[in-house]
Parts: structure tokens; C-alpha cells; sequence
């Protein structure tokens, strides 16, 4: 019986002993279970996060192209740089292009003067008394012997009469005394800038540069009047380059210096624009319409045929 007892008592601490065990290890597992993990759970199935996009470049700041005309001086200096870039896409020597424009300003005087014109509008016993006085028709008459010679060339190759293109001649530059002193190139730039007329005197400008490289001048012999004429009985250089021609016939003409191709060139416009030999130049007449292309201004044609009529009275007297 004691062996029997021993034997169920052995049994019994070994239960006991599994028994705790299993419960050590039982709280052990709870303990893991609850303990914080260090590593990060991915959650299941999720969705991948985009990249933000790049930034956006940056685009480059670009100056405003230069206007195309301007009221201020301000923008002159951009669109002369403008001008000059064109006239070379255009054709116009590089070397042309340097020699007229490199100095060239803005001129507020010409602006003044374009700005007032006026004086086309009067009445014409007014406009005429100012520019056909007793000087003019003095001095008039004795160019009409000094260049008898040759007026009379000129009027069997363009049939114009000496006392008409004598007379233009004391109007515009007063015998060729009075050319003017503006520089040529920064007058045409200033209107061909100027918003008022800007097409028409860009045309003028390139002719001007056409001058320069054909040969006729050079930039600083280029001098005249406020809008750009030129010579003595002062011609735009788009009228330069269609009529100057030499008394004599020749390819080169000099319109400043020379007072007989100034006349010639003169006669060779009005011939060009339908001057009708030993026809009358008065109003209604067949060659006032001549007269008006040489000026628009219809009390600036009576005025030239009025003088050419006082210019002539010498002759039948």
C-alpha cells in the first residue's frame, strides 16, 4: 500500500508542475502579444503614393518687342535698334545702315514744326503777299539771265519754262540760300518714328539710306529742311531717287550744290508728272495738275504759277 501511495503522490507533483508550466507560458505568450512592436505594419492592398510632380520651369523674362511708333521721345532708342535690324533684313548694307544711323537723335524741333502747319490754309491774297515780294522778284529775274543757258536746255529737253522752275526754285530754297540745316536722317527718323505719319516717312528713311549706298551723298552732306527734303528746290530722297538728274543728261546729279541740276531735276518731275509742252499752268489750265503734284496745296500751286507770271514780265518789257 505505501509503495502504491508513493507512487500517486510522485504522479501528482508531476501534474502539478506541467500545470504551472503550461500557465508560465501561457502568460508569457499574452505579454509578447501586448508588448508594442518597433517595425511598422503595412496595411494590406495599399495604393502606391504618386510622386509629386516636378516644378513647373521658369520662363525666361523677355523684353517687349519695341514699338512700332511713339508719341514721347521715350521709346526712340529701342525702335531705332528695331529699324536698323529690319533695314539690314531688308537689304540695306550693314555698313550704310552704321555710317547714317549710328548718331541719329530725336528731334522735338521737328515735332514742333510738324505739329503747327498751318499755313497752307490761308487765304491765298495773304500766302502769296509773303512769298512773292519785291526781293524774290528781283533776285528771280536776274537768275533768269545768270541761267539763260542752260533753262533753255532744260526747257527743249523737258519743256518746262525757265520763269516756273525759277520760280519754284526762289520758294523752296529762296535761289538755293536756304537748304536748311537739319540733319537729314534725324529728321526722317524722328517722323518715321512719330505715330503721326510713321508709314510715310519710314518709306523716306530707307530711301535715304538707298542714297547713301547708290552713291549720291554721304549721311553728314545730308541737310535740309525739318521733314527730310532735300536740295535746292528741296526733294524727299523717294523724289530724289525717281528724278535727280544731271543739266546735262548724266546718271549723277547733284542737287545741293549744283543749282542746274537742281533745275533739271525739278523739270524732270513735273515732266513725269504730265507737264504738257506750251501748255498753260494756271488754275483750270492743263498743267496745274502738274503743279499740284509738285505741291498738294492748291493755294501753293497758284502761288508758283503767279510768281512764274511776275518772273516773266521782265521779258515782254
Amino acid at each position: 500500500m505505501k509503495k502504491e501511495a508513493d507512487i500517486a503522490a510522485r504522479g501528482l507533483r508531476a501534474f502539478a508542475r506541467a500545470a504551472m508550466a503550461g500557465a508560465a507560458l501561457a502568460l508569457a505568450s499574452q505579454d509578447l502579444l501586448a508588448a508594442p512592436s518597433s517595425q511598422p505594419i503595412a496595411a494590406p492592398f495599399a495604393s502606391p503614393v504618386a510622386a509629386p510632380p516636378p516644378p513647373a520651369p521658369v520662363a525666361a523674362k523677355l523684353a517687349a518687342p519695341p514699338a512700332d511708333c511713339g508719341v514721347t521721345p521715350d521709346g526712340f532708342s529701342a525702335w531705332l535698334q528695331g529699324f536698323k535690324q529690319q533695314a539690314e533684313i531688308d537689304g540695306l548694307p550693314p555698313a550704310v545702315i552704321d555710317s547714317a544711323l549710328s548718331d541719329v537723335a530725336y528731334d522735338p524741333d521737328v515735332i514742333a514744326h510738324d505739329r503747327r502747319q498751318g499755313s497752307f490754309g490761308q487765304d491765298f491774297d495773304k500766302f502769296v503777299a509773303k512769298r512773292v515780294t519785291a526781293y524774290r522778284v528781283r533776285k528771280g529775274r536776274q537768275m533768269l539771265v545768270a541761267y539763260a543757258e542752260p533753262l533753255e536746255k532744260i526747257e527743249k529737253r523737258f519743256g518746262v519754262p525757265g520763269p516756273v522752275l525759277v520760280a519754284i526754285w526762289g520758294l523752296e530754297s529762296e535761289f538755293g540760300a536756304g537748304v536748311g540745316n537739319y540733319p537729314t536722317f534725324n529728321a526722317l527718323a524722328t517722323l518715321a518714328y512719330d505715330c503721326r505719319r510713321a508709314d510715310q516717312f519710314r518709306e523716306e528713311l530707307v530711301d535715304a539710306l538707298k542714297l547713301v549706298a547708290r552713291g549720291d551723298m554721304q549721311p553728314e552732306e545730308m541737310h535740309g529742311a525739318w521733314a527730310g527734303e532735300i536740295g535746292q528746290t528741296q526733294f524727299m530722297p523717294s523724289t530724289y531717287l525717281k528724278y535727280a538728274t544731271s543739266a546735262d543728261g548724266g546718271v549723277i546729279a547733284d542737287l545741293v550744290g549744283n543749282a542746274e541740276d537742281a533745275l533739271a531735276s525739278t523739270a524732270n518731275f513735273l515732266k513725269n508728272k504730265g507737264w504738257k509742252r506750251g501748255q498753260g499752268f494756271h488754275e483750270g489750265e492743263p498743267n496745274f495738275a502738274a503743279l499740284l503734284e509738285w505741291n498738294a496745296a492748291p493755294v501753293y500751286a497758284k502761288t508758283i504759277a503767279f510768281f512764274a507770271d511776275r518772273l516773266a514780265e521782265s521779258d515782254a518789257q
